[in-house]
């Protein structure tokens, strides 16, 4: 019987996450999709699936109060919110990492004054501790500084495009 592995719905970043996690563990999942977050932690908690890839912040209060246990967390380091919860890598999951980043854009042919200034208050924005803070208790990983630019950024999503759009294709999701 396959294992069962909860999504916020099809083509979310929980459903790649359970397609990655398949493809670098060979496990055969059977996926469920939900309406949203809150249905399937519910169903993780009462046992009717077996598996879920939840943000890292809105597990952690289920985890402390042992509604269900943190099998891993994607990042190459161990979350400072949970420190006992092992990364993949550690579980002995070569390869089997995953950045939740988010990413300020603009229309095409905007001028290079206009994003020269929000490059500039953005990073700004990411030097404040209080925003470091906030961002950490999330779940969020700053990037160096050295990658928080617009030349990092296109070659970051890049990336990110060569990485997943074949996992996405082999499952056939489609953009609705």
């Amino acid at each position: 019987m396959p294992t069962s592995f909860g999504t916020v719905g099809t083509g979310s970043a929980a459903h790649l996450c359970g397609l990655y996690f398949a493809q670098k563990t060979g496990l055969h999942l059977q996926y469920v999709p939900y309406r949203g977050a809150g249905p399937a932690m519910q169903d993780l908690i009462g046992g009717q699936i077996d598996l879920s890839c939840l943000e890292a912040s809105s597990g952690l209060a289920y985890v402390q109060a042992a509604k269900f246990k943190a099998f891993a967390v994607f990042s190459e380091q161990r979350w400072p919110k949970s420190p006992e919860t092992p990364t993949m890598l550690e579980s002995g999951i070569p390869g089997a990492t995953i950045t939740f980043w988010h990413a300020l854009w603009t229309t095409k042919g905007t001028p290079k004054e206009t994003v020269d200034r929000l490059d500039a208050a953005v990073i700004s924005a990411l030097a404040n501790p209080a925003v470091q803070q906030r961002l950490e208790t999330l779940g969020q990983v700053m990037f160096p500084r050295d990658q928080q630019g617009p030349a990092a950024l296109a070659a970051y999503h890049k990336a990110e495009i060569d990485k997943w759009w074949p996992i996405i294709k082999a499952a056939g999701i489609k953009a609705e």
